[in-house]
């Protein structure tokens, strides 16, 4: 019993753990109200005959712990299911909150590097046929608009050197956003085996159900197991009754029963004791007549398979009428 409670205990928090799981999925999978309330109760049925089945199948006949193990299949399989679903789901939860905790950079509004890039184009096309003009007259005029392209050339590097270094902070916090929405521990393990995040977070997921499942199941069956009776406590209670009867036998023989002190004395209850004493006696008074059994106490108790109180009892008994 002591073993008991603890398995008890523990089977009670793991079903229950198992449930709040299964309901939270449940919630979760459904859309309407109506809906909800159907995949928990779905999701509660399927965990408690997981975890129930074995147990309660143990004393069934092997037809009946057929259909309970290919039942327990099934419901192991649903319920692993719809823990999944909670795992993948909360996984996404918290990824979620891990990018909007990352700190974001602000960027100046800017335009695309091919826009900047096409003008530098232009600009440069327009200064290569500047200074392919000669100057014949009006010089000044051609060497400033020379000089105002390659001004505006060099803006146009300039503003493109802004653009790539705004491309370079954006990649990088569009990088710590992926790398935040993961989890750490399936990431680098992901890394590791060379597998997809997202199918070892199923891979994840599927073997925390199966190990909950399992558990609550081992300890169901352990906190069930038929407990026998405790053998001191049986021992005690058969001492008691052999000494009552054999007290109860050797009035009764000492001092003739009248109707009176039968009725005075003796209650109804016993009288079944003592009859089933007087047929021992009388069993045992033909067997020591034949040789069958020695006279002794240990030789009553190997007949009768009784106990030693009882065996005493009887063997006084056979002096006494013997004397």
């Amino acid at each position: 019993m002591i073993r008991v409670r603890p398995a008890l205990l523990l089977a009670v928090t793991a079903t229950g753990t198992a449930v709040s799981t299964s309901v939270l999925a449940g919630w979760q999978r459904g859309g309407w109200l109506a809906e909800r309330l159907v995949w928990v109760a779905i999701g509660v049925v399927l965990v408690t005959g997981a975890h129930l089945l074995p147990a309660l199948c143990r004393p069934a006949p092997l037809s009946g712990r057929l259909v309970g193990f290919v039942l327990w299949l099934g419901c192991m399989a649903a319920a692993s299911y719809g823990h999944a679903t909670f795992f993948l789901l909360s996984q996404s939860h918290a990824g979620e909150l891990r990018v909007s905790a990352v700190p974001i950079a602000s960027l100046p509004a800017h335009r695309e590097l091919t826009a900047v890039m096409a003008d530098r184009t232009s600009v440069m096309a327009a200064l290569v046929r500047a200074d392919a003009r000669h100057c014949i007259r009006d010089c000044p005029t051609l060497q400033a608009r020379r000089a105002s392209l390659a001004a505006r050339l060099d803006a146009l590097d300039a503003e493109a050197a802004d653009v790539r270094r705004y491309q370079g902070i954006e990649d990088g916090n569009a990088e710590r956003r992926v790398t935040a929405r993961d989890d750490p521990v399936t990431a680098r393990l992901a890394t590791l085996c060379g597998i997809a995040n997202t199918r070892l977070d199923l891979f994840a997921g599927l073997a925390f159900a199966a190990v909950l499942e399992g558990v609550a199941c081992l300890l169901w069956w352990i906190a069930l197991i038929p407990q026998a009776p405790d053998p001191s406590v049986t021992d005690r209670h058969a001492v008691a009754h052999d000494a009552t009867a054999e007290t109860v036998t050797v009035t009764t023989l000492a001092q003739p029963p009248t109707p009176t002190t039968v009725q005075s004395t003796v209650p109804p209850v016993v009288k079944p004791t003592v009859t089933l004493l007087e047929s021992d006696l009388a069993r045992l008074r033909l067997d020591i007549e034949s040789g069958a059994v020695k006279p002794t106490v240990a030789g009553i108790r190997k007949r009768l398979r009784c106990s030693q109180a009882k065996a005493s009892a009887l063997r006084r008994q056979l002096a006494d009428l013997t004397a």
